[in-house]
């Protein structure tokens, strides 16, 4: 209930940032035990989401938050239903065991301050994207993730390959982002709303817009970038190069599944039509072959992870766009079971690369003995991965087939292709949980021993979890599945999937699948060598064709910068008085607003008329001086004949002002000419001056018509008329002119003077400036 502030709400969204800030000085202090007093910020706020489960578990909403900007309905609110709760949960769950494993992996690390004061940055970041109510709220804590993933990709900044993923990451989300805001935008105007809370509960008012499909797409944009669906995957795998602990976050919990959640989050309001129905499955489904493939021709375990787990978003994105009855259940099932056994088995790559100093598939093996708690927790999350019971991994496979499993031709490709990407994930699981641990021992780089307990602790516990979700499915469902899965619908959507399997065509789809993944890893060499044929021959991917798109963007900016910044101050002076005089022009001629041009005053009188001609003999003294310095005091001419024209028009203070300027004017003009070396005369040829003279007349043409339209048009006094009411009462001024200046607009007036005053220093150093004579040791060198 905005206005309604639960502060302990408020501190915990806040902790991660405030925790951050703190982390570099409690690593200086403590050492690497800090990472239990830093993962207690976690913990906390995991602790406090938990206490939210009664109330979701019934079916309330729980919201809150303070108005920010009431002019444009902004507020920093949060909105916690069944979606936003297990992502919350997810979030800082494992986000605790991240850093308890980040304290044990960047062990002895100088800058292992630093790293944790970024990890615990991107925990808030995202934490905040899957609480925020407010779509702006919403919008901020997405770029923010953008920007904290940036600094953890490229955590390792000295190596060009970390520099280079760090920047794609950044630019690809980043311009995603920009597409998002452009589709928040069409939704608040469709929808009038700025809060999720009230737009999910909005009916269709999004589906009947005539602007539905270019907000799906700009939706889709912010997505598809964020989760790396095709053609924007190439940027995950790449995010490898950041620390493991950044890579077991990011995979399992966090940024990747920032585009799922938004989707899933949409799907009451924009689902459920056929451009969702059309799109989400198409792209998921790309996604996920993509991602198996690309997997299986991998040799480094991280990277054999990072392509599963493209995949796997694909296969979220499909699962929640295809639109069925159980669609939604099993995206629930399989997003819960992915961050389990996801997180498990990086952190499990990470204890390889760490205690054995390598992590090439194919130079390990035999490791089963010397580190036996890794291979248990690698075993159980792979067997979760595989989607083979007793783990929560089955229960979401057997409901992603019971889902999909019907007799249309759309419901059969997509089935065919959610077989080949489990059995090809199923394959590359048991590559990274097995490969490593059985067979004949091998030497590696480091003498390969169990890591400690905060190395080992984190996939313990996430594989521990994934098989008690499952063994305890009941009551699972009742806390996590079933709001959530009712969260994402817009309706009542129970779970009751058990270890008890769907009899039927499910059930023989997740055998043939079972058998085929078996089939993929028992010829895992033969796979790979098809996969890298097969990539090879389709020629440069995505990732080169980033590169390509960047350096021609590079070569785009300097080709234009070198066009519209040629460094010739002559250039920049005609191309801004001609765009004055565009901006002038167009405008009156395109809309019709010439003014009607006014009759020549009958009784005008002979001083008023002697200073007219007076500044037309001024303007042509300037046009026919022979030097600059003539052309300058003749200018000053001018300015004094309109000077004394204000004086007989009653305005003293401004005709003052006036005799200011042009007095300082010409002095400074020519103080500046006797110190610069310029032609004495105006060299330029006569299409120059032609070109010049064209440009001066349209910008003198175009004021005088907006001046003339502007004193036809009806006079306003009110403005006038409150300076004269409150100029005394208010400033204790009589001169109305003096308190405008500076009381009424006193801040404008210290931007006009700090304006005038670094114009001035600037002219004072260009006069200043002199070439140093040449000593002879430069002539030398010159020579």
């Amino acid at each position: 209930m905005i206005g309604h502030i639960p502060l302990l709400t408020f501190a915990v969204l806040f902790l991660p940032f405030i925790v951050a800030l703190c982390a570099p000085f409690v690593v200086r202090r403590l050492g690497h035990h800090a990472v239990w007093l830093l993962a207690l910020a976690p913990a906390a706020a995991f602790v406090h989401f938990l206490g939210f489960i009664p109330e979701v578990a019934a079916g309330e909403i729980v919201t809150g938050g303070y108005v920010w900007v009431p002019s444009f309905n902004l507020s920093f609110s949060w909105f916690i239903d069944g979606l936003s709760l297990t992502f919350a949960l997810l979030i800082t769950g494992i986000g605790t065991l991240v850093v308890l494993y980040a304290g044990g992996y960047m062990k002895g690390d100088p800058q292992q301050g630093r790293f944790l004061a970024f990890l615990l940055l991107f925990m808030g970041a995202m934490l905040g994207v899957v609480v925020s109510d407010s779509l702006m709220m919403l919008f901020v804590y997405w770029e923010l993730t953008s920007i904290t993933s940036f600094l953890l990709i490229g955590f390792d900044h000295r190596r060009e390959a970390s520099r280079r993923a760090a920047l794609q990451a950044l630019v690809v989300t980043g311009g995603g982002g920009l597409a998002l805001l452009a589709g928040i935008i069409f939704i608040w105007n469709i929808s009038g709303t700025t809060q999720l809370s009230l737009l999910v509960h909005g009916n269709d008012v999004l589906r009947q817009s005539p602007f539905y499909f270019a907000t799906l797409l700009l939706v889709l944009g912010g997505a598809f970038t964020k989760s790396a669906q095709f053609p924007f995957h190439f940027w995950l795998p790449n995010a490898m190069e950041a620390p493991t602990p950044v890579s077991a976050y990011l995979h399992s919990a966090t940024m990747v599944k920032a585009g799922v959640y938004l989707l899933m989050r949409l799907n009451p309001v924009m689902g459920d039509t056929a451009a969702w129905e059309i799109l989400l499955p198409f792209f998921g489904g790309l996604t996920m072959l993509t991602g198996a493939c690309l997997a299986i021709r991998q040799t480094d375990l991280k990277l054999m992870l990072a392509y599963t787990t493209v995949s796997s978003l694909g296969l979220l994105v499909m699962l929640t766009g295809f639109g069925t009855e159980h669609a939604i259940e099993a995206a629930v099932l399989y997003l819960v079971a992915h961050s389990l056994f996801k997180g498990a088995l990086f952190m499990v790559a990470g204890i390889i690369d760490h205690e054995a100093g390598t992590r090439d598939v194919t130079k390990l093996g035999g490791l089963r003995k010397a580190m036996p708690i890794t291979f248990i927790a690698a075993l159980a999350a792979a067997i979760s991965m595989a989607g083979l019971p007793p783990f929560i991994g089955f229960l979401a496979k057997e409901e992603i087939y019971y889902a999909l499993a019907q007799a249309n031709p759309r419901a059969i490709l997509f089935t065919g292709i959610a077989i080949i990407g489990n059995a090809l994930m199923l394959a590359v699981a048991f590559a990274v949980a097995l490969k490593p641990f059985v067979g004949k021992p091998k030497t590696t780089p480091k003498h390969a021993h169990e890591g400690p307990i905060l190395l080992w602790l984190g996939p313990v516990t996430l594989a521990l979890g994934g098989l008690l979700a499952a063994l305890f499915s009941g009551a699972f469902h009742a806390v996590v599945s079933t709001p959530m899965a009712t969260a994402i619908a817009g309706e009542p959507r129970p779970v009751d999937m058990s270890l008890l399997p769907h009899v039927g065509v499910p059930l023989a789809l997740s055998l043939f699948t079972v058998a085929l993944g078996v089939m993929i890893y028992t010829k895992l060499t033969l796979a790979r060598g098809l996969m890298v044929r097969a990539f090879d021959a389709a020629g440069p991917g995505p990732d080169k064709a980033f590169d390509r798109v960047i350096s021609g963007l590079v070569k785009l900016s300097f080709f234009v910068t070198r066009m519209v910044q040629p460094g010739r101050l002559e250039f920049y002076v005609t191309a801004t008085f001609a765009m004055i005089a565009l901006v002038l022009l167009v405008p009156i001629f395109a809309y019709g607003e010439v003014p009607s041009m006014p009759s020549w005053p009958s009784e005008i009188q002979f001083h008023e008329l002697t200073f007219i001609v007076i500044a037309i003999i001024g303007l042509i003294a300037v046009l026919t001086a022979a030097s600059r310095l003539t052309a300058i005091v003749a200018l000053g001419i001018q300015g004094f004949a309109v000077a004394v024209l204000f004086l007989l028009f009653g305005a003293p203070d401004l005709s003052f002002t006036q005799f200011m300027v042009e007095t300082l004017s010409v002095v400074i003009f020519t103080l500046v000419m006797t110190r610069l070396r310029l032609w004495p005369s105006d060299h330029r040829g006569k299409g120059q001056k032609l070109l010049d003279g064209s440009i001066a007349l349209a910008c003198g043409t175009g004021f005088a018509l907006m001046l003339l339209k502007a004193t036809q048009q009806p006079f306003n006094a009110s403005l006038s008329e409150f300076f004269g009411a409150y100029s005394k009462v208010i400033a204790h001024g009589n001169n109305v002119v003096n308190v405008i200046i500076v009381d009424f607009r006193g801040t404008d007036t210290l931007g006009e003077i700090a304006v005038v005053m670094i114009t001035g220093l600037a002219i004072l150093a260009l006069i200043r400036v002199r070439s140093k004579p040449s000593t002879g040791a430069d002539k030398a060198g010159r020579a």
